[in-house]
């Protein structure tokens, strides 16, 4: 064996894989190290250490907000506001993270030449240890698309782009908070709407469901509610209008006719929305939780004057999606253990019982009516025992002359049932099978 070779291929292995190592190691230590033809960073700052944002235009007219203790942003001058907290969350990571487009000079000494001695903008940071970080925004680059910029106390002359500027050049309506109810509409209790010279009102119950309380109470369409609750949610005013249109909104408040009145309660306040409307279809609001009165969107009032019948849920039952342990039907009996369903002592079909269940998870009436019950027994007694027992419902429905009426037991009221839906109903029951007899059929039906 020739060892000498070994040793020689030992040593050149090593040396290679020593070579392989130390050029990893050197490209990984070379990203960590910062791109050196990378434009030089002008500000970074925590986020959570802002304090005051000033934002000044030529003149001196400023715009400032504060964060109080809790973290919450407001416009403090030119006057008291709410602020949009989205909007001023981006203004804030624009101004924690900005580089430069590129470093034009070391030291700057003519800053007239730029436009920096009569600044087109100056924003000012304060942080929470008072400390201030001022940014100059001088004339537009010969070239475009970039403006020379400067950070006070530094001598550096840098570019920026445009469009950077434009982020920071806000005034008061555009960080202003838009909403007419600043309630946290997650939170909301009760929600008492007037419209069409009638009052209901919402409320959630035990299981935060909501529910009618007034003017009876009743099931609440919970889509229908949600739906809303986004269009108290999106209520805002225009501020798009001339200041001297906004001017006039009060009087042409008081002149139009009263279309909706809101009132929404979360577990700290309540706050009221009227809405308004003139004969040209112009919509004006006034809020407790904002000044003034506001211009608005047609939306915003067609959304709070649908007919009231249109928030009453109308399915025959609750259950949603959990699983029924028991469902009868007329003298039908069908009780779920593990994943099998059973009726007197014989093994069901479960996909027939699990797509009747689906069909009464969806039964849904045509209408509902203050109507007496009909006398005589039920054409159908229907009833799905759901949450481990805890929940059960009965329905009883009676034939009418040309329809069907359906009772919840408790509610006073009946679910108007179309032929064409009883019918459907009827179908959906004649599915069910044991499971011997659908297998016998399966088999008859293979034999043709």
């Amino acid at each position: 064996m020739n060892f000498k070779g070994l040793l020689v291929a030992l040593v050149l292995l090593a040396a290679l894989g020593g070579g392989i190592y130390w050029s990893n190691r050197d490209q990984d230590k070379k990203k960590d190290e910062p791109d050196k033809d990378a434009p030089p960073k002008i500000l970074a700052l925590a986020k959570e250490d802002f304090q005051e944002i000033r934002v000044t235009r030529p003149g001196g007219e400023s715009l400032v907000l504060a964060r109080d203790a809790d973290g919450k942003w407001s416009i403090t001058e030119p006057r008291l506001l709410a602020a949009d907290q989205d909007a001023v969350s981006s203004l804030v990571s624009t101004l924690s993270s900005l580089s430069s487009d590129r470093l034009v000079d070391e030291t700057i000494e003519d800053k007239a030449a730029f436009g920096l001695d009569t600044p087109k903008l100056t924003v000012t940071v304060k942080k929470k240890d008072a400390a201030t970080h001022t940014l100059i925004f001088g004339d537009d680059t010969p070239t475009g698309g970039n403006v020379f910029t400067m950070l006070e106390g530094d001598p550096r002359l840098f570019t920026v782009a445009s469009w950077t500027r434009s982020t920071l050049d806000k005034r008061q309506d555009d960080l202003r908070d838009r909403r007419l109810l600043t309630v946290d509409a997650d939170r909301l209790s009760r929600v008492e709407l007037t419209a069409r010279n009638e009052t209901i009102e919402f409320g959630r119950n035990a299981a935060n469901e909501w529910q009618i309380l007034k003017p009876r109470p009743g099931r609440a369409d919970s889509s229908q509610v949600e739906e809303l609750l986004r269009v108290l949610r999106e209520a805002k005013m225009d501020l798009t209008t001339p200041e001297a249109e906004r001017r006039k909104a009060q009087a042409a408040f008081s002149g139009a006719e009263r279309a909706a009145v809101v009132n929404v309660s979360d577990d700290r306040t309540t706050q009221t929305l009227e809405v308004r409307r003139d004969r040209q279809d112009k919509v004006y609001a006034r809020s407790t939780g904002a000044e003034g009165v506001h211009s608005t969107t047609t939306e915003l009032a067609d959304g709070l004057t649908k007919e009231f019948y249109l928030y009453r849920n109308k399915k025959l039952f609750d259950f949603g999606w959990s699983d029924p342990t028991k469902v009868e039907a007329g003298d039908k009996v069908y009780e779920r253990q593990d994943a099998k369903w059973l009726s007197a002592g014989k093994e069901m079909e479960s996909v027939t019982v699990n797509g009747l269940v689906d069909y009464f998870r969806d039964l849904t009436a045509h209408m509902i009516d203050d109507f007496a019950k009909p006398s005589g027994d039920p054409a159908l007694k229907l009833a799905v025992t759901s949450d481990e027992g805890k929940r059960v419902e009965r329905v009883n429905v009676y034939f009418r002359e040309k329809d069907f009426a359906a009772f919840r037991e408790g509610e006073p009221e009946g679910y108007v049932l179309t032929k064409e839906i009883y019918e459907g109903l009827q179908k959906e029951l004649e599915k069910v099978k044991d499971k011997e007899t659908a297998e016998k059929e399966r088999k008859a039906a293979e034999k043709k």
